[in-house]
Order: structure tokens, then sequence, then C-alpha cells
């Protein structure tokens, strides 16, 4: 039985692409020295895959930024605005993903949103009606001849020509149907010269298959692969899915001319099911997605096998595959030298999940799969008994009843009452919550982790950190300040070491967006509050001014959704006990005079399932009523707010209403506002605030820009429900930044005050 993976991190061990890329965007190295980082980065990862006995290893997984950009660039569909600023090609893909300004022009980024259910974000393809799609980059060939070249034959990956088109936006009159002939002459066109290059597999990724598929849907995805498969050239295709199962369009993806179909049977509700109910094509290759890509524990080898053993009833060829790409988990364990053993024997991430692979092809070539030594030993590891159970942890959420969900009194009155008592002028500014992590504050962080700086050195650190903040704040012209979150690493990882039941990792890092890399926190037991946890900050931070502080939180959606979850109890189960956690933190701000508190639930979305049949009972029923718990026991003169990231809202936005905030701020610049008109048709309650600009571009925005994106506010929200924010938290900008683009957005502010009357 042979094994393949989908894709491998590609961050490097270290984060080495991270750090070379940032550099080169400073102009610290050249465009050599980050390529020649990415070789190497490249290089390493096909040997660790080539010495894990992986048969089937990848290559064009690698990305500078994103694979969905990638494919824009190769397919030619690239907004002219990019490539008439003249920069050479790597800028001009970066100026795509970050933006650009400078002498060449300015240009604000793509749109980004989060790539299906998970926590990494993808740049959003932009067609136009002058977009001539063809075949126009050489990367897969590339980097074919590089690994082979290097002794290894490996499986190009390429996004689907399905998932490429329902992933874009067209800004146009043609739509998608108008694209189909040329995407599939260009992937026709890859497939023939993979061909030429003596190429045994491509993989083309159809992650868009698992999500909800109209009979339109369907026969596009048909007549796209019926061209582009017309002419393999001696090249086998696998079509690979992830992410969940393809319920609507089984039979049909069965019934094309493809030599492989890659199935998750991990959240894939329904993959057995229609591998049982419809058999299997005797022609093709099962490539069975059996070790979770997305979660960092071990593989139960009885299930897999219970699973494999079901399999093997109906199809004859069967690889050994991950549930879906790599990315999703940390590089490598060998690097986390401070977590004991007794929790490490339990984590596979991507490197030792090769090596589940081999241990699993072992298992399989044996007469006797349940007598070998890998698989008794993998049957111990999960019968020993879990430490960190907490009865009354269990006994609190268990007692928890109808009423518990619901503030008092009804939004309206509220609203009322906070507006008498805030007295903010129209259009209030404020921002998401963290300012600028600078060197010193990294700096200082590490000192302290080291116990090279004692906590009294540090505490008052972060104490004139937070004046300075303030100060500026007030001298910007802010109405409701934050107190800059410099006491944090992390918006999840700071909290889940201020709660019982979180263990922490030394180099978890895994990809989030083009270099920012995040490193969740793993739950292991019941969760619950030792202590207060931001009371301390919050209050000193509001004694330096008379303006609102805003007590900054994470809500326990957010917490659990970017943690690494347990696999044992349901994730329902975790939000309510993260949920009792927080709601006391809110309670103990209120308490010391915090009259505002954000609980932010930026990952909302990120694990609503990709079916809508199943967004209610699987997600919705326990997401909203976890958040809601956590604001309940207020007074109606507290101000609640939250924060919601990248996502695609317009679909659950009555749930976003019925999560009971004061005030929601979404991340929306880079989607051109088009939040606004979501909210509008919907009647959206809350009082809301759109991100007016991005911070995850360097762009400084222009006071005209922002007051355009004002303009466009008002024209769809009325203006006493309306609040001008930045889209996100400013952890990732600089000063230099910061500064001129805030004065920027309270000038703009101000105008449209004045001009509002």
């Amino acid at each position: 039985m042979k094994t393949s993976i989908i894709g491998y991190p590609r961050i490097g061990d270290l984060r080495e692409l991270k750090f070379a890329s940032e550099k080169y965007f400073r102009g610290e190295i050249t465009s050599a020295e980050l390529e020649q980082t990415a070789k190497e980065i490249r290089l390493y990862n096909l040997n660790v895959q080539k010495n894990s006995g992986i048969d089937l290893i990848p290559s064009n997984d690698f990305s500078f930024y994103d694979e969905v950009l990638d494919a824009a660039f190769l397919l030619n569909a690239v907004p002219e605005r990019y490539t008439a600023l003249g920069l050479s090609a790597l800028d001009t893909y970066f100026a795509a993903a970050r933006g650009y300004q400078g002498e060449n022009g300015d240009v604000k980024a793509l749109a980004m949103k989060k790539w299906y259910n998970t926590n990494y974000h993808y740049m959003v393809p932009e067609i136009d009606d002058n977009t001539e799609i063809k075949l126009a980059g050489t990367k897969p060939f590339d980097l074919f001849t590089e690994a082979l070249e290097n002794g290894v034959k490996t499986k190009p990956v390429i996004i689907g020509a399905y998932t490429f088109l329902k992933l874009a936006r067209y800004t146009g009159k043609k739509t998608v149907l108008d694209f189909v002939e040329p995407i599939a002459a260009a992937y026709s066109e890859l497939l023939r010269r993979f061909g030429e290059l003596g190429t045994e597999w491509v993989q083309i990724d159809e992650p868009s298959l698992v999500k909800d598929m109209t009979a339109d849907d369907i026969a596009l995805f048909v007549s796209l692969y019926e061209k582009i498969l017309a002419e393999k050239n001696g090249v086998k295709v696998l079509t690979q899915t992830y992410f969940g199962d393809v319920r609507d369009c089984y039979n049909e993806l069965c019934g094309l001319d493809l030599d492989g179909i890659g199935l998750d049977f991990v959240e894939g509700k329904r993959s057995l099911e229609l591998v049982r109910t419809n058999g299997f094509p005797k022609d093709k290759a099962l490539f069975a997605g059996v070790v979770n890509g997305k979660n960092i524990w071990r593989n139960n080898y009885e299930k897999t096998v219970s699973v494999i053993a079901e399999l093997k009833k109906y199809a004859e060829n069967i690889v050994l595959n991950t549930s879906c790409s790599l990315l999703h988990v940390p590089c490598t364990l060998r690097n986390e030298t401070k977590l004991p053993e007794s929790y490490k024997k339990h984590f596979a991430y991507a490197e030792e999940k090769l090596s589940e692979l081999a241990g699993l092809k072992t298992i399989f070539d044996s007469a006797t799969p349940a007598e070998t030594a890998e698989y008794r030993a993998n049957k111990a590891l999960h019968s020993e008994t879990r430490a960190g159970e907490n009865p009354a942890v269990k006994a609190k959420v268990a007692a928890l009843t109808e009423s518990d969900f619901v503030r008092l009194p009804a939004f309206a009155e509220r609203e009322k009452i906070q507006k008498a008592r805030f007295k903010l002028p129209l259009f209030p500014t404020t921002t998401i919550g963290s300012f600028p992590q600078t060197a010193d504050v990294k700096a200082k962080r590490s000192a302290f982790r080291k116990g090279e700086l004692n906590a009294d050195e540090y505490e008052r650190f972060i104490e004139k950190k937070i004046a300075e903040c303030v100060a500026l704040q007030e001298e910007i012209g802010l109405d409701v300040l934050v107190h800059g979150e410099f006491e944090r690493n992390d918006m999840v990882e700071y909290f889940g070491e201020c709660l019982d039941g979180y263990i922490f990792t030394e180099k978890a890092w895994v990809q989030s967006y083009g270099t920012r890399c995040v490193k969740p926190p793993v739950v292991w037991g019941d969760i619950s509050r030792a202590k207060p946890m931001t009371v301390r900050w919050s209050k000193y931070a509001q004694s330096l001014t008379n303006k609102p502080m805003k007590g900054m939180l994470t809500g326990p959606v957010t917490i659990l959704n970017w943690s690494f979850p347990r696999e044992d109890i349901s994730l329902k189960e975790s939000a309510f006990q993260i949920a009792l956690a927080i709601r006391e933190e809110v309670l103990d701000l209120e308490a010391n005079g915090i009259s505002i508190i954000q609980v932010d639930e930026a990952a909302l979305r990120e694990k609503l399932p990709l079916r809508r049949a199943d967004w209610r009972e699987d997600y919705l029923d326990w997401a909203i009523p976890a958040f809601r718990y956590v604001h309940s026991g207020v007074k109606p003169e507290t101000q609640i707010h939250t924060h919601m990231c990248y996502s695609e809202f317009a679909d659950i936005i009555r749930d976003i209403d019925d999560m009971d905030a004061d005030v929601i701020t979404f991340e929306a610049s880079r989607s051109d506002l088009t939040i606004l008109d979501v909210l509008k048709e919907n009647n959206f309650r809350t009082e809301v605030g759109p991100g007016v600009y991005d911070i995850h571009s360097p762009r400084i925005p222009s006071k005209e820009e922002i007051k355009a994106a004002i303009g466009k506010m008002k024209e769809r929200i009325p203006v006493s429900k309306l609040w001008v924010n930045p889209d996100c938290g400013l952890k990732t900008r600089g000063n230099e930044e910061t500064v001129p683009s805030l004065k920027n957005l309270v000038a703009a502010a101000k105008e449209a005050r004045n001009e509002n009357g």
C-alpha cells in the first residue's frame, strides 16, 4: 500500500521563510537571497519526506505567500493595477499580496478571506472583463524540475480550475461561464507540459467540491474536467478534495476519466457512506485521507485500520493519505525541547505524521495488522487515562439553562442607556485593541521569559508602554481608547496561559497568512480561570485617562477555534468551559470600573460547517450561546463590543446580530466594504464599525480615502449606529505606519461629523 501527503508546511522548521521575507520587505536582503532561502526550505522538506518513505511526494506546495495567489499569477489572472506598477515579477506578486505604496504608485492588496474552515487566509483572485486566462507562468514546472534534479520525483500540486473559478471575484459583466474554455485550455496545457517532463501524477486540488453544490455547479465541474482530461499526455490525474465530503457530486466525480480521487475520511462525515453505498471505480486509486492534517494528536491506528478495512471491500487500489495539507500543523516535534515527554508522546506534527503514514503502511502490509508492534504501541498510548479532569467545571456547564444566555434589558433599551452614559460624538473613533509590538516590547518579553528580567521590572516596563500608548491616543484624538496589549504575545495564547487546562508549545508555529504565523495553545484538560487575566492592565490604563478605556478579551469560540482542540470531547463542551472563564473576567472588569468591554470573536465563522445543513446543530446552536453567556450578566450601561476577522458573513449575518453585542467591528476594507449591503438588507440592529483601512498592508491610507469609506457607510447604515476604526488590531504594523494612519482616520471622522451637522 502506497503513501502520499497533500502538502507540507512551507514556512521552515524555525520560520525561516517568514524572517527572510520580512528582511526582503525591509530591503535588508536581495531577491536572490530570498529565493535561496526558499530553495533551501523546499529541498529540506523534500528530503524529510523522502527519508520518511512517502511514496508520492508533492511539489509546488511551496509559496512565498499563498497558493491561490500563485495560481492567479500562473493563469495570468493578475489585475492590471499591479502589472502597471512596472515592478519585478516578485515585487508585483508581493504588491498583490500586501499592497504597494511608493514611487511607482499606490495600490491596495487583493481581498483576503479565510480558507474554508481553517485559520489560513487566501488571496481572492480578481477577474475583470479584460482578463485573458492562459498558462502564463512556469513555477509548477520549475519546482518539479528542481526536485527531480535533487533526486526526488514528485507529484506536482495545483489549485483546481473549478475551485479557482468559484473562489474568484468577478468585477465586470462577465461571469464564471465566460472563462470555462480558456481555463480548461490552460489546465490541458499544464498536463501536456508535465507529460513532456515525465511526470507520473499531477494532483489537482478541488476543495470546493465539499461545499453545497447546485446542479449548475456540478455541470460546471463536469464540463471543465471533460475538457481538461480529453488529452492527459500520459499523466495520471488525481482530483484531491479535503475539509469534508463530496456528497453532491460523488457519482459525477467517479465517472470522470481520472486516475485517482482523494477523499477526506476525517472531516468527511459521509465519505465512508458514499463509498459503501455507491462503490468505487476499479480503474481509479482511492487516496484515503485518514491522517488528520489539521490537528496535532497522534492518529488512532485502531480506528484507521477499521476505516481502511471497510474501504478495501470496495476499492482495489488504496493510497494512504493525509486528510488535507499539513500546512495547518506545525513542522516538527524535534524543536519542542521544553515540552515534557508525557505530553509530546501524544502529539504528531507534520514530520511525525509522515512517520504515522509509514507506521500505517507497515501495519497494512502485514497479514495480521493488529499483531504488529506499531499497532500495539499505538493502542496502548490511546488507552492511557488523560490528566486534567475537573468535575466542578463539567457540573457548571451541565447546570446552564436557557435564561443564562439572555441579557436584559433588550438591545434597544440598552442602546439608549449607553448613549446617555458615554455621550460619544457621531462616528466615534476607536481601534480594535493591539498597538504595534515594537522591538523593545519583544525584547523585554523574551528577557522576562528567560528570567533575565524580574516580574517587577517587566511590569514597570508594561506600565510605561501603556502610558505612552494612552497618551498617543489622546494626542491623536481617538474617542474610545485601548491599553495596547503590550503584555500579550498573542490574542489566544495569552489567555491560554492564564487558564487551567491548556498546555503550551515552544516552536509549534503555523502559517495564518503570508508571513504571519501563530502558535496555537493545546486544550489538554478541562478549562477554568484560576485568577484575573486582564483586570490589572485595563484598570491601570483607565486610571490614566478620562476617556472610556476598552477592556480587551478574546471570546470563547475564537479561543477554541485558534487552539488545537481535544478530540475526545465535543467542541461545544470546550466552548462552554471557556465561556465560563471569560464571563468571570468580564464581570471582574465591570466591577473594576471598565465600562466598555470588547470580547473578540475574530474566528466565529472559522469552524462553521461547510454545508448549510450542518450549520445549526453542529455549530451555531452552541457557538452563538457561548458568546451570549459571556456578557449576559453585565449591567445595561456596560457596552459590549466584539470583532470579527476576514470571512464571508452574509449568510450568517442574522446569527451575528443575535450575538446581542452592543457594537460589532468587522474587517471589511479589502472587500471594499461589501459587508455594508448585507447589513442594510438585513436591517442589522447592532451598532457597527466596518474597518475603513487595511492593517495587513504597509500602506498609509489618506484622509480622503477614509472619508470615502465613511461616505459609503453613511449611505447604507444609520449614522447613529456607525463607528470608525481600522479593520483589525495594529500589532503587526510599525509606529511609522500606525500613527499617520490613525491621524488620518480621526481627521476624516471629524470632517464627516461637521458635514453631517
